[in-house]
């Protein structure tokens, strides 16, 4: 007989259940944990992103441990696509409806906007009381540069098929119906977000939509009093509490094998060294996404 220890990258080792530490493991209550941590989107070259893509089989491999009582979720997450928010949320509820496992979630700095959205993927929420809660909005930002440019006497050409291909161009004055059209695909969006957050929370919300759905953020100590959230506490204390000392929290990370980490290597050296034959183009667009990145977390302070 055998016993498999924690899920780590390349699923090592098997080993001698007969250990005395192990022979009780093995009776032990088991919680799987999956790190729900960054901003949400498709990864890009220097940027990682939570995407369903990315996260479904660690995702997968969290609803499968032996004695499993309940798969936590670390978030933390200041937002991102909403597309992908919507598809890992909804491959989380397909996998614990399936398996029939409760999901708890423990928010570390934050969970705001898409961040939030996952955390709702749980049947509980917990956080610290200072982290960052809420945030349920859509956001566009951008810059109108088509003033700067004529004065630095530059000539914007642009040709398109399609009247509308060039919606929202930086270098192009607004136009007051791309507005329009932008504010109706952000309330479709918008409407999106909500209908998960009453469906995931419902009678457990303690405040007025106008206010919950107003794009606001607060702390831990206030989203507990809205409803947004079901307790204060950290993560292990609060698995403890409920299962006993003794529960295996399980990590599930993204397994490598060495062939894995040999690829990656040579992907990223292709990389770096295209990099530099395009004059520098890669690098500058993988610092570009680095501060957007930034600028994600900075948008709450972090």
């Amino acid at each position: 007989m055998t016993t498999m220890m924690p899920d780590l990258p390349g699923r090592l080792n098997w080993i001698p259940d007969w250990l005395p530490f192990i022979g009780k493991s093995r009776r032990a209550l088991v919680v799987a944990l999956v790190r729900l941590s960054g901003v949400i989107g498709a990864g890009q070259r220097l940027r990682s992103g939570l995407s369903v893509a990315g996260l479904d089989a660690q995702l997968k491999r969290a609803f499968e441990f032996k004695r499993l009582k309940a798969v936590a979720l670390q978030v933390n997450s200041p937002g991102g696509s909403p597309a992908q928010s919507s598809l890992i949320f909804q491959r989380i509820r397909m996998l614990a409806d399936k398996n029939k496992v409760p999901v708890l979630a423990f928010v570390e700095d934050i969970a705001a906007s898409g961040g939030y959205w996952l955390a709702c993927a749980a049947d509980e929420i917990y956080a610290d009381e200072s982290a960052i809660i809420g945030s349920i909005g859509v956001i566009y930002s951008g810059f109108g540069l088509d003033q700067a440019i004529a004065k630095l006497g530059i000539e914007r050409r642009l040709h398109t098929a399609g009247s509308k291909k060039s919606i929202l161009d930086p270098f192009l004055p607004q136009q007051a119906e791309d507005v329009v059209r932008l504010k109706a695909l952000q309330r479709e969006i918008h409407g999106s977000f909500k209908a998960a957050v009453k469906t995931r929370r419902g009678g457990r919300l303690k405040a007025g939509t106008k206010l919950l759905f107003s794009g606001e953020f607060w702390t831990g100590k206030r989203a507990i009093e809205l409803g947004l959230i079901d307790g204060l506490g950290e993560m292990n204390a609060i698995l403890a509490a409920r299962y006993g000392e003794d529960v295996r929290i399980r990590p599930v990370l993204p397994a490598r094998s060495m062939f894995d980490w040999l690829r990656f290597g040579e992907a990223r050296g292709s990389a770096v060294a295209s990099d530099w034959h395009d004059g520098g183009q890669g690098i500058a667009a993988g610092l570009v996404a680095a501060v957007e990145e930034r600028l994600w977390w900075n948008r709450y302070g972090l």
